[in-house]
């Protein structure tokens, strides 16, 4: 079977013979936009064989390709290369192919986020031509007897970013990827428990840092592994029953009282789909497993069983009722795979086929429910469970883990804001060596400027400049947060990994740049423009598209201690400043003083 629709492209619609009929059609939307639209049925239900949609784009000022899990492999794949691959726990299916100064030249994405999708733009050496593909039902699907989805295309000329924030847009006006609201405690910054006490929890060690977090400005706690279990190796076998484990956490409802009275609201991690070897869950549960991880001793619990959903949903609804909690970290949910064959001991009694769309039942009863006994309810999730889809069932997208990697931190934080929308989007828990020079620890602040930071040091452990560097930085960041979290923001040369980026609305424009670069000031007509050197190099070289006019420049160091302050009246061009490593420099015109 091939089907064959023209637009901006000639789509092809290719699947074996089977009893599955096909439609395929272009809608023009506006100028370089287009909507393809599939449509697939059958006279019953039966298990679809693989569709495939292709189309072929030319490589011409194609610098590179940004797709969600991209990391450090942002340049052109050939098209031998496996398919990347999305589903609702997992990724996106969306790619964006961008010019050498950061143009679109192809942004494409699929309306499907909820199952298995397959999907790439590969090179194809013979002609110099990106193949570009989305397959559908490529892995072990339920019978269906219909399905529809569409393909956005874009082929503006605008900034990359623009077009991935469009196609986030596109994604939440369906009625199934309804975005969760997002309290004001979202986006304050926040303690996390797990790199700096691992498994080693106490109360009163975790009351500790809660003070002292509140007096830096965090204003909420992530208590992650470890409150369960008396283990403390790192592995999985005694999940499954989530009940406290009183050798460390003695009197859990109390201990929440003492961080409440601080003034600090309270998270709590949970691992969704891991029943333990060594939890009473397992005889429970063990005939309801999609799969067993042996390496972790644990098993992968089946959310096809309305039992399971229901134990699960109950034992957070507990949770939220017995401690009175404020949110919930819930971990791995990515784990939840549908498999090739079913196990041949599994109970009976499952009430839904696909495990896609098991998973969203979950996990859009769990925040249904929860948000019913606390409507300010917040629910992390972790990279790569951030699909368009996952902003329907919480409001916090964390960076995946990179300890002490201020680099990694920053590319992952940037690449979850470029379709996370108003979705609350936060580093990982950023840690450093105390004995690290200052403005080398200050690197781990300045990277994830542009996210909710999230502390996880011990923190009377650090020297008195590192204090003060944190505190500096993270009122800075809560001063300037509408701008860094709500304006326009603007990463720039994805293939260098983000070198400079800026935020900016109409009163003030905060740049960071992470390397030795001229920093092009293009608005050069906001009241305040903020110049934060994210280098260990002491002096920043800014490059005004038009006149500055006069200025009152400040500079501080990266403790916020004022190292300079004098006025200019700034011409177009070049010029430099001394400004110290991971220090920053403000430019405020004269109207605004």
């Amino acid at each position: 079977m091939q089907l064959t629709a023209k637009g901006l492209y000639e789509y092809k619609l290719e699947s074996v013979e089977s009893g599955f009929r096909a439609e395929l059609s272009v809608e023009r939307e506006s100028d370089g936009i287009e909507i393809v639209r599939i449509k697939i049925a059958a006279d019953c239900p039966a298990v679809p064989p693989t569709f495939k949609l292709k189309w072929s784009h030319p490589v011409i000022d194609v610098q590179g390709m940004w797709h969600p899990t991209a990391l450090y492999h942002r340049w052109i794949r050939a098209d031998w290369n496996p398919l990347l691959d999305s589903k609702s726990t997992n990724s996106a299916p969306v790619v964006s192919l961008f010019g050498g100064q950061g143009t679109n030249r192809l942004t494409f994405a699929f309306s499907d986020v909820l199952n298995v999708i397959k999907y790439d733009a590969g090179l194809h050496e013979e002609n110099s031509h990106f193949n570009c593909v989305i397959a559908m039902f490529d892995t072990p699907t339920p019978a269906l007897a219909s399905y529809e989805a569409e393909l956005r295309i874009d082929t503006r000329e605008v900034p990359y970013y623009k077009s991935l924030d469009d196609v986030s847009h596109w994604w939440s006006e369906y009625k199934t990827n309804t975005p969760s609201r997002v309290p004001a405690e979202a986006l304050e910054p926040m303690y996390s428990t797990w790199y700096s006490f691992h498994q080693e929890l106490t109360p009163e060690g975790i009351e500790e840092q809660c003070r002292l977090a509140l007096e830096i400005g965090c204003k909420s706690v992530i208590v992650d592994d470890g409150w369960q279990t008396a283990d403390n190796a790192r592995g999985y076998a005694f999940c499954g029953d989530w009940q406290v484990c009183e050798e460390k956490m003695i009197d859990m409802k109390a201990h929440v009282e003492r961080v409440h009275a601080m003034g600090l609201k309270y998270l709590l991690w949970y691992s969704v789909p891991f029943i333990g070897v060594n939890s009473d869950a397992w005889s429970r549960f063990q005939n309801k497993l999609l799969y067993k991880m042996d390496s972790l001793g644990a098993g992968v619990i089946d959310p096809r069983y309305p039992e399971v959903r229901e134990y699960l949903i109950g034992i957070y609804e507990k949770a939220l009722l017995d401690w009175d909690l404020d949110g919930f970290k819930l971990d791995f949910v990515d784990v939840f795979q549908q498999q090739e064959q079913e196990n041949e001991n599994s109970d009976p009694g499952r009430d839904i086929a696909s495990v896609p769309q098991a998973v969203d039942v979950l996990l859009s009863d769990v925040m249904a429910r929860l948000r019913a006994i606390k409507p300010d309810i917040m629910i992390e999730f972790r990279q790569p469970y951030i699909s368009p889809l996952m902003r329907k069932y919480g409001n916090l997208f964390r960076a995946g883990d990179c300890p002490n990697d201020a680099v990694q931190n920053r590319i992952r934080t940037l690449d979850i804001r470029l379709l996370c929308g108003n979705t609350a989007a936060h580093a990982d828990m950023i840690m450093w060596n105390a004995d690290e020079p200052v403005d080398s620890a200050a690197l781990q602040l300045i990277n994830i400027l542009f996210a909710v930071p999230q502390i996880s040091v011990r923190l009377e452990t650090l020297p008195q400049k590192h204090l003060d560097m944190l505190t500096f930085w993270l009122s800075f960041w809560r001063e300037n947060r509408d701008v860094l979290m709500h304006g326009q923001l603007e990463p720039q040369r994805p293939e260098l990994l983000f070198p400079l980026v800026t935020a900016r609305n109409n009163e003030i424009s905060i740049t960071a740049v992470y390397n030795d670069s001229v920093v092009s000031l293009e608005d050069t007509d906001s009241q305040k423009i903020v110049i934060v050197n994210g280098t260990r190099g002491d002096r920043l070289i800014i490059e005004a598209v038009k006149a500055l006019g006069a200025r009152e420049v400040q500079v501080l160091d990266c403790m916020g201690v004022e190292v300079s302050k004098f006025e200019i009246v700034g011409e177009q061009g070049l010029l430099s400043l001394s400004v110290p490593p991971s220090g920053l420099v403000f430019l405020r015109s004269a109207s605004s003083k």
